[in-house]
């Protein structure tokens, strides 16, 4: 018997972390619920998921919409008969100083990082209570603990969905839902590929990025999402029974070592 066989999965994002938790959790057993912006992403990971015969919805949604997220819920509640398991990896990541950043891109990342965790769980809890509870994941990072310059939005979203994700925990746990984040350091996804290339695009030398980036980790070298969906997996399975509430950094020894010199 696979891990997640009879479990139903939203994963919300469909490249990075949400593209390798999916693969996981569908190799797994679990059915997918999988919403994502990224059309094209989203048309991929279809074909490749409807080529490995797993069970899966894939919509294409944005998670930061009320309705879009109700819908996509409902969508998979009827089509694989309730929802076990919620992964909230969807994000953007602005760059810019609070003086920098213009109010629509403040409010994008707010309601786009947190907003969608807000909405999976206000539509999907209920669903979650009905199969006698669950688990939810929420994607976070670092940059909630400890931020580099010029991500001000962007770090103000991850400190939040640490916080939200404590909430969601105590208000949920006597109804058999657990709730924890993963707070991963440089992570080989588009987001960090964009920041390799800089932030006006020209700089082509992508691995030499990743280098760099990767040697500000002890272990010396930036993380692959595959590692990051283990993670996620072993909290959203049974073997995590005692686990909610909680943080678990992936980062390389990142944080580890911050403030010592």
């Amino acid at each position: 018997m696979k891990d997640f066989d009879g479990k139903v999965a939203l994963v919300t994002g469909t490249t990075g972390i949400g593209l390798a938790t999916t693969r996981r959790l569908a190799a797994g057993g679990a059915a997918i619920i999988a919403c994502g912006i990224d059309r094209a992403a989203n048309a991929a990971m279809k074909a490749e998921l409807e080529s490995s015969a797993a069970e899966a919805l894939v919509i294409d949604a944005d998670v930061s919409v009320p309705d879009q997220v109700r819908d996509a819920v409902a969508a998979g509640v009827e089509r694989f008969g309730g929802l076990d398991i919620i992964v909230n990896s969807a994000a953007v990541h602005p760059y810019g100083t609070a003086v920098s950043t213009d109010f629509d891109t403040w409010n994008r990342a707010m309601t786009v990082n947190v907003g969608s965790i807000y909405l999976t769980a206000h539509f999907g809890i209920p669903e979650m209570i009905r199969r006698g509870g669950g688990a939810i994941v929420n994607v976070a990072s670092v940059q909630g603990f400890a931020c580099q310059q010029n991500v001000a939005a962007y770090a103000t979203t991850k400190g939040a969905i640490h916080t939200l994700t404590r909430a969601l925990a105590l208000d949920h746990a006597r109804s058999g839902i657990r709730v924890n984040s993963v707070s991963p350091g440089s992570i080989r996804t588009p987001i960090l590929e964009k920041a390799a290339r800089g932030e006006n695009g020209t700089d082509a030398d992508v691995e030499a990025a990743y280098k760099r980036f990767g040697e500000a980790h002890p272990i010396g070298r930036i993380g692959e999402p595959e590692e990051v969906a283990e993670l996620i997996a072993f909290l959203c399975s049974a073997k995590a029974g005692f686990c909610t509430g909680a943080d678990y950094k992936i980062d390389g020894g990142l944080t580890a070592g911050i403030g010592v010199k």
